[in-house]
């Protein structure tokens, strides 16, 4: 036995309007057709729902029941229909990012504060991971959004959207000898020791091409998994770093390190977003690239 939907609203609508010639009226429906669904429903539950009266109708004992359950499954399937218009229209559903140490450190904070005051429905995922592995997650289409730097790995099947720009600077202890230049090339940091960031991220292996491409040895001395670790050791002369200058600011304004120009052009980089062309995107998604791509 299935009851439909439609026939339980309209039962009830009998019921609140005390006939079935108000009721056909007010759901603007023939009232044979309303009989007739009542009808199939005595004979699906085998049970009287109501009796005639002089005013119209009344509901039977079992008719009283049925209604007041009704009322309860209908405003549970209109909870549905009204949830699934939330995930539909973008208002509610969730959004899975993986995105680089540098995004999540220096841009992402912000961005989504801004864009979850705005859409307080909306859980997001976020998790670090460096760019290769970004773009592999993305493609396999376990996240929604990627935010890298460099492209490594097959993109074929990935949109590369424009996202931001940051600044590579050396990080020095306020003692160490390099902290007396205002502006450096990389090839003259190469005689220290440096504190780097985990293998694989984009910071590393960009230092690495470089040095080899200076036929120079690149000098890791300690290596750490943040921005925040790598700061305090640069602070106590365990080595010097290089990371994005917006992150370094907030230690050089209270004169804990030195940060020094780095000459070189690849100090300059534009980082990226990526979505999977190969599967829907859900508006949730949409909304959130939208104002990912539009902030400054």
């Amino acid at each position: 036995m299935r009851l439909d939907p439609t026939s339980l609203r309209l039962f009830v609508r009998v019921l609140e309007t005390g006939t079935i010639a108000a009721a056909a009226e007010h759901e603007h429906i023939a009232a044979s057709a309303v009989s007739k669904r009542i009808s199939e429903l005595e004979a699906s539950l085998n049970a009287q729902l109501l009796t005639r009266t002089n005013r119209g109708v009344e509901g039977t004992q079992a008719g009283k029941a049925l209604a007041q359950l009704s009322r309860s499954v209908l405003h549970q399937l209109d909870e549905v229909h009204a949830r699934m218009h939330e995930y539909s229209q973008g208002v509610r559903g969730e959004v899975r990012i993986v995105a680089n140490i540098s995004a999540i450190t220096q841009f992402l904070p912000s961005q989504l504060k801004a864009f979850l005051d705005q859409h307080p429905l909306i859980q997001i995922q976020l998790e670090e991971k460096i760019s290769s592995e970004i773009i592999e997650t993305v493609s396999q289409n376990q996240a929604d959004i990627g935010i890298f730097t460099e492209v490594l790995g097959n993109t074929d099947n990935l949109q590369i959207h424009p996202y931001l720009s940051d600044r590579l600077v050396v990080i020095t202890a306020n003692q160490h000898p390099l902290a007396a230049f205002n502006q450096l090339s990389f090839v003259d940091t190469l005689q220290y020791d440096y504190v780097g960031l985990h293998t694989g991220s984009a910071i590393n292996n960009k230092l690495l091409h470089a040095a080899a491409a200076a036929e120079k040895p690149f000098r890791m001395r300690i290596q750490v998994t943040s921005y925040e670790a790598l700061l305090r050791m640069v602070e106590q002369d365990l080595g010097i770093g290089i990371m994005p200058q917006d992150i370094a600011r907030p230690y050089v304004n209270t004169q804990r390190i030195k940060a020094i120009a780095l000459d070189d052009l690849w100090a300059s980089r534009n980082l990226k977003l990526c979505t999977n062309n190969q599967h829907p995107m859900s508006q949730a998604t949409r909304r959130l690239l939208e104002h990912l791509t539009l902030s400054d």
